[in-house]
């Protein structure tokens, strides 16, 4: 089929179809390098829609919205395609643009550039790995690293002090537990924080501490801030480069968007810049500390894909280091039920302080009753659905709550990949009667709830496709599911693939523009090679990216890593409408 042909088909089937959600006007005259419409083909396309399911064709204008589809149909091009810009998908399966609805890109990048602790096997292993770092370090210089985690270590314990000491007599070391809620510190880095003696625990923090009532090593929450006080401060350089490095790697890796949580409102400018200099292949979607109500009130230092309109707070900590808020205590540790980071009083403050501002609060809550204050305080102040506030992780709910979350309108923005992964310590730290309302995706959908997914990286790897067979399978990677664990709560590969797509454009506010493929949206696809759809749910781990779309600009390609024909060379600003 010729283009003219095709484009008067496809725009005729667009407007039998009814309005989009945004209407597919032509768009303003742009300074657009290639003035040519681009199609994406030769591959099967996954709309995010129930009907139709897949199409066969996307027709994207210059600025990055999305003309038309073509139904599936067999598309001859002709000899001809000087009109149109082809991207030939050889095959592979297209998706909407999938978006990491909870991550923290800078630790992403941080990651990447400094010592990574992920997937150390055993407590043996992080003291040769300390070791091996030390080579070469001056006497006082501090060693920082983070991703560490017990669970599954032969020794079935945490790090201590003890176990780092004989490797590191001259240098404080301060090891970051995955979930970020935890640290492990040798004697001369507890001793250097002022740590080591002190007997009181501030409040919504913990020292872990032996029978002489000296630290043990494990610093837990608001008890960490003086052993951070230790690590050198990144420069800015070194914030822009972690920031940039960070969204290089998601966008490899078939990420389009990302819900950036935590950012200091010192890093609002730099994040414009760079976004206005090419070096942010992805769509930004800020909450910022609790300093930045200013920011997002005012939607300060935006570009045309970064949105500054979120605030960050914490309720608790986490559940793998027993900082999350239960309402009874711990299954394996009576004698503790959570640290409370954030007392009702002061939530109810900062909700209506938010309210007042228009600003969006994405609040963390992991324990069942940090969970149930959010709920309690939401409504007895009477807020509704429009705020589109949003519970970050919803991990663990008392079962009776499941059904308050949807009928508040507040928004579950989960992490399957935590799931899969808690299923190794939840049962003893819970009890299994508290799983029944733990991960519980398909009842809090049932239920009504709107439903974001993430990755929570660094805590957890950032892969899409971890995520995805995560929702689906609701198994570790090696296909293990422990007794208890409500195989019932997995989702339908449909639900999955809205849960990363459509999910957090809503809980964006962006569903007009962003979320599934339909005329008037912007072209951000992401492209795997394998069917995500019908695959067996353990292939969905060995699938890999093709290619990240934005904006109809390809920003990510396999094997070559540089930007398609017509995108924005790096530096140059307007890379992606």
């Amino acid at each position: 089929m010729r283009l003219a042909s095709l484009l008067t088909a496809a725009l005729a089937l667009a407007a039998c179809a009814g309005p989009a959600p945004t209407q597919a006007a032509a768009p303003d005259p742009a300074p657009a390098e290639d003035p040519r419409v681009t199609v994406f083909t030769n591959g099967t396309i996954y709309t995010g829609l129930e009907d139709p399911a897949t199409v066969t064709g996307v027709v994207v204008y210059p600025d990055g919205r999305i003309l038309a589809t073509i139904p599936p149909m067999s598309a001859d091009w002709g000899d001809d395609t000087s009109e149109i810009h082809l991207v030939d998908l050889g095959g592979a399966y297209l998706y909407p643009g999938f978006t990491d609805a909870h991550a923290h890109l800078l630790g992403i990048g941080q990651r990447e550039l400094t010592l990574n602790l992920e997937g150390t096997a055993s407590v043996a292993e992080l003291v040769t790995r300390v070791e091996a770092e030390l080579q070469g370090l001056a006497p006082g210089e501090v060693l920082y690293g983070r991703g560490w985690i017990e669970t599954g270590w032969p020794e079935g314990r945490m790090p201590s002090a003890a176990d780092l000491d004989p490797v590191s007599p001259d240098n404080p070391v301060i090891l970051g537990r995955s979930d970020g809620h935890a640290v492990v510190a040798n004697t001369s880095a507890l001793k250097a924080a002022g740590l080591y003696h002190i007997t009181g625990d501030p409040e919504g923090g913990k020292v872990e501490r032996g029978p002489d009532n000296l630290a043990t090593g494990i610093v837990l929450d608001n008890a960490m801030y003086p052993l951070t006080q230790l690590i050198t401060d990144p420069s800015e350089e070194d914030v822009r480069r972690a920031y940039e490095v960070g969204a290089k790697t998601y966008a490899a890796r078939g990420w389009t968007g990302v819900h950036n949580m935590s950012v200091p409102r010192l890093h609002a400018p730099w994040l414009q810049s760079l976004s206005q200099a090419g070096k942010l292949p992805l769509r930004v979607y800020n909450a910022y500390d609790e300093n930045g109500f200013d920011i997002a009130a005012g939607r300060l230092y935006e570009t045309p894909t970064i949105t500054n309109r979120t605030v960050k707070l914490y309720m608790d900590g986490a559940l793998g280091s027993r900082g999350a808020l239960l309402i009874k205590p711990y299954a394996d540790r009576p004698d503790t039920s959570g640290l409370a980071l954030l007392e009702p009083e002061a939530l109810h403050n900062l909700m209506m302080d938010a309210k007042e501002k228009n600003v969006q609060l994405a609040i963390h809550a992991i324990g069942d009753l940090a969970n149930r204050r959010i709920l309690d305080t939401f409504e007895a102040l009477g807020y509704g659905p429009d705020l589109r506030w949003r519970i970050e992780h919803t991990q663990v709910l008392a079962p009776e709550d499941i059904a308050r979350v949807g009928a508040l309108g507040l928004i579950a923005s989960m992490q399957p990949s935590h799931a899969i992964g808690d299923l190794h310590f939840a049962p003893s730290r819970l009890g299994l009667d508290r799983l029944r309302g733990a991960y519980a995706w398909a009842s809090l959908l049932a239920s009504g709830a709107h439903l974001a997914g993430g990755s929570d990286a660094p805590v957890e790897v950032g892969s899409p496709l971890i995520e995805f067979y995560a929702a689906v399978a609701r198994k570790d990677l090696k296909g293990f599911t422990g007794e208890g664990w409500h195989p019932e709560e997995a989702l339908t590969r449909q639900q999955a693939l809205a849960l990363f797509t459509s999910g957090p454009a809503y809980a964006a506010f962006q569903e007009a523009d962003l979320g599934t493929i339909e005329p008037g949206k912007w072209a951000d696809f992401s492209v795997f090679d394998r069917d995500l759809m019908t695959i067996p749910e353990g292939d969905i781990l060995s699938a890999r990216p093709v290619m990240t779309v934005i904006a109809g600009k390809v920003v990510w390609r396999q094997d070559t890593d540089v930007p398609e024909e017509g995108a924005a060379p790096e530096g140059e600003e307007g890379q992606i409408p």
